[in-house]
């Protein structure tokens, strides 16, 4: 039983750093309440799923490809800047009923799922911890073990996600819309700057 616990401390562990996805939770949660910044989250983590099962079957290597990853570095760019201009944009708004109705919860999980999908970074970072880890564990447990345990970081996953989403819509209801707005800007300009780092990898992969 330790070590499953070890695991869902991992998965907090890989959650905690702050980044788009911890950005783009706080900017929907901020504006649209609990649920937008928890399906952030949730997106983000079907596609750590798909990283992991692409690691476990072994095809994951081809993600190392120099065009492969230009191409991920490419439309991470495109996919963190637009994000982060519309996070911008719409930070005039005042987060009502209206703007909620505008915004469903699936365009949320689709934020997180293609910030996730297209971040070359998660890819090195599953495929070297999660690597490690399925080698590891492979070497002292049966298969049956591996997915219990691989199931664990989910787990510490989703509850980081509900912390951050928690926090993020509890904050809400104290601040007054100039501070709101402020919060929308920094964490749209956290998302543009994170895509031109991308983008520069992608420029200096191809020049």
């Amino acid at each position: 039983m330790v070590p499953f616990f070890s695991y869902i401390l991992l998965g907090l562990s890989l959650s905690a750093p702050i980044g788009p996805i911890n950005a783009a939770q706080v900017d929907k949660g901020i504006k649209f309440g609990f649920l937008h910044a928890w399906v952030v989250g949730l997106g983000a983590m079907v596609a750590d799923m798909l990283f992991m099962l692409l690691i476990y079957f072994g095809v994951a290597q081809f993600l190392d490809v120099p065009i492969i990853k230009t191409f991920l570095w490419s439309f991470g760019c495109f996919v963190l800047i637009y994000t982060g201009v519309e996070s911008i944009i719409r930070s005039n708004h005042d987060p009502t009923n209206t703007d909620v109705v505008r915004e469903s919860p699936m365009k949320s999980f689709r934020t997180g799922f293609f910030m996730a999908l297209s971040n070359p970074l998660n890819i090195l970072f599953w495929l070297g911890i999660y690597g490690s880890v399925l080698a590891k564990t492979a070497d002292s447990f049966s298969q049956h073990q591996l997915i219990i345990y691989s199931s664990g970081i989910f787990i510490g996953i989703l509850i980081w996600d509900f912390i951050m989403a928690s926090m993020a819509s509890g904050f809400r209801k104290f601040l007054t819309p100039r501070m709101l707005q402020g919060i929308s800007i920094t964490a749209g300009l956290f998302l543009i700057g994170f895509g031109c780092y991308f983008g520069y990898q992608a420029f200096t992969l191809l020049f």
